[in-house]
């Protein structure tokens, strides 16, 4: 790569030709502030916050859209410079809603992060504000438009990440705003509820629809018995609220935060993660053996099923029966936890602290009950069960480290892998190898498929037999494999689509980053090591050797794909209209709630 020399406030610095002037301030140290900025997502220099003073230019210029060239000097911190950033703040200002102390993001806010380094005390602009729309129909995404800024953010990563675009700029001047299309709701859009919006949003004008309040009610209400189970990302991403650095494992101190928060059990959803290989894995061999649906689509994302439901509803056979983890458990929860406890199913009540803002629907889709009951009550991001232990008063750090609840809580490492991508392919493979080979490998990391690599594919030979797969993150990445497989491309047997990229450690629920740390640090990348780590810490690295796996079959599902098994764990899925209309959806709902065959 071509290198070019400039000066920086009197620094000399030599950078690729292909960098911008804010990527080559950072690489000496000096920061430049940023709003609507997000690396490789949103560059559109349109909050001009980033502004400098270039010599030889007659205004001043943004810096994450200006190229560098040879013998620029640049200027970052003259009085012109400081002066138009404050006042471009100020007008951002001037229309926000500024009650800040009772805001969802009061602290990790970067508008407010932005005011305070700015020295920003006062607003020197009054005038009309735009009125305020808040859309909290779905079950999912809050979204609240007096707090939007207008940067951008969440429009790129809808639709250049993410392949949707629900989220737009409608209406002009003064009366803008970001909203679906057509006035409607985020109920009624064909959003699928990932929350990459909400973690690039860089106020609070996209959050959450929090839970919090209904699950502190259930651990007060002495007729409930509240059980809790924590999915594999969050282990790797709740100390970041409380200070330590990204990709730091809490797991033995998030179980007992757990416990002081007044659970009565406290479970790990990696237990049905090897539940859900037992089940996935032998239904891949039966489809591979018995001619059935090929290739078989994992299940496990919440947000990859409504994208299939809306945009690939041909795939839908294609899709493994099986529920996500967190249902499984809940089902299980319900059923075999209640009857050798001698415990009311109608009285447990089960709480996943998910990475994951799309499991919020999930949880409410008749689909996913068992003789009625829901298989999960309340579903918080891993935000949340920071809110609750800061809440209750909780030293998370100087909390000893504690261990999970039998049965419930025992796991391997193929279940902890499930939160990156590429995790519940390793996973299933463990497993399915051992069976196909009639033996236990010893041979089991299966590093072709891990990494974050937009899509990767793989043949793996087990037993004379050649299994091929493909692992797929990010539902734009995921159309274009998808695509293939609807024209007859690809001969896969096997394929792992997650909905965020990354996979789960980087849900729409985890810690919010802002976008200068994202500029230094890949948080998919820094959150997959941690369970990498605890997956080569585990005893047992395969599902099937589970022992607490091998109890529930022994004495209550039988064996995998049974009937029991299907009666509690499988479940069904179906198309979805893209924006329905009074006409055609089966409920004749009003557009102002969700009803629920569109959730």
């Amino acid at each position: 790569m071509e290198k070019v020399k400039l000066t920086i406030n009197g620094i000399e610095v030599e950078v690729p030709s292909n960098y911008t002037v804010l990527e080559a301030a950072k690489e000496v140290g000096i920061d430049i502030p940023t709003l609507c900025y997000l690396k490789g997502i949103n560059e559109v220099g349109a909050c001009r916050v980033c502004l400098v003073e270039v010599e030889g230019a007659r205004s001043l210029q943004a810096s994450c859209v200006l190229p560098v060239r040879d013998g620029m000097v640049v200027k970052t911190n003259t009085k012109k410079v400081r002066n138009a950033v404050k006042t471009t703040v100020e007008l951002i200002l001037a229309n926000h809603n500024r009650e800040c102390l009772t805001c969802f993001r009061n602290g990790s806010c970067e508008l407010q992060k932005l005011a305070e380094e700015l020295g920003i005390d006062e607003i020197s602009f009054e005038g009309a504000k735009r009125e305020a729309t808040i859309d909290e129909f779905s079950h999912s995404i809050v979204r609240d438009s007096s707090k939007c800024i207008l940067c951008g953010r969440c429009v790129s990563v809808c639709k250049n990440v993410q392949g949707i675009g629900i989220l737009d700029f409608t209406n002009r001047g003064f009366k803008t705003e970001v909203a679906p299309a057509f006035g409607k709701s985020m109920a009624d859009a064909p959003c699928i509820y990932c929350g990459q919006c909400i973690n690039a949003c860089p106020v609070a004008a996209l959050r959450e629809k929090s839970e919090m309040e209904k699950v502190w009610d259930a651990l007060e209400n002495p007729e409930l018995h509240v059980v809790v189970q924590t999915a594999p990302a969050v282990r790797a991403a709740l100390g970041e609220e409380f200070g330590l650095p990204i990709g730091t494992r809490v797991t033995g101190k998030m179980v007992a935060a757990l416990r002081r928060l007044g659970f009565d059990k406290v479970f790990d959803t990696n237990f049905a993660a090897d539940l859900t290989i037992m089940e996935e894995g032998h239904e891949l061999l039966d489809r591979i053996q018995n001619g059935g649906k090929l290739p078989m689509i994992t299940s496990c994302s919440p947000g990859w099923i409504r994208f299939c439901e809306f945009y690939y509803p041909e795939l839908i056979d294609n899709l493994s029966t099986c529920k996500s983890p967190h249902q499984m458990m809940g089902a299980v929860l319900k059923s075999y936890y209640a009857q050798i406890n001698n415990l009311d199913p109608e009285k447990i009540f089960v709480v996943s602290i998910m990475p994951c803002s799309s499991k919020k629907t999930e949880k409410e889709r008749e689909e996913l009950r068992v003789n009625g009951l829901k298989d999960v009550d309340a579903v918080l991001t891993t935000r949340e069960l920071a809110k609750m232990i800061k809440q209750a008063r909780i030293k998370f750090l100087e909390l000893p480290d504690e261990d999970f609840d039998e049965v419930f809580g025992e796991y391997t490492g193929a279940g902890v892998i499930f939160g990156a991508t590429g995790g519940v392919m390793e996973a299933a493979l463990r497993t399915v190898a051992d069976v196909l080979a009639g033996e236990d490998l010893k041979e089991i990391e299966y590093t072709a498929v891990r990494g974050i690599e937009g899509i990767k594919e793989a043949k793996v030979n087990i037993a004379d037999k050649t299994i091929k797969v493909a692992v797929v993150h990010g539902t734009a990445n995921a159309a274009k494999l998808l695509d293939k497989v609807r024209a007859g491309e690809t001969d896969y047997h096997f394929i792992e689509v997650m909905g965020c990229s990354g996979g789960c450690v980087n849900g729409g629920g985890q810690p919010h980053v802002d976008a200068k740390t994202r500029m230094e640090i890949d948080v998919r990348v820094e959150r997959a090591k941690a369970l990498y780590e605890e997956d080569e810490l585990r005893t047992y690295r395969k599902s099937h050797q589970n022992p607490m796996i091998k109890k529930i079959y022994d004495e209550f599902l039988g064996k995998p794909n049974s009937h029991k098994a299907h009666e509690l764990l499988h479940t069904h899925y179906h198309a979805r209209e893209i924006y329905p209309t009074q006409s055609n959806c089966c409920c004749s709902s009003s557009e102002e709630v969700a009803c629920s065959c569109c959730e």
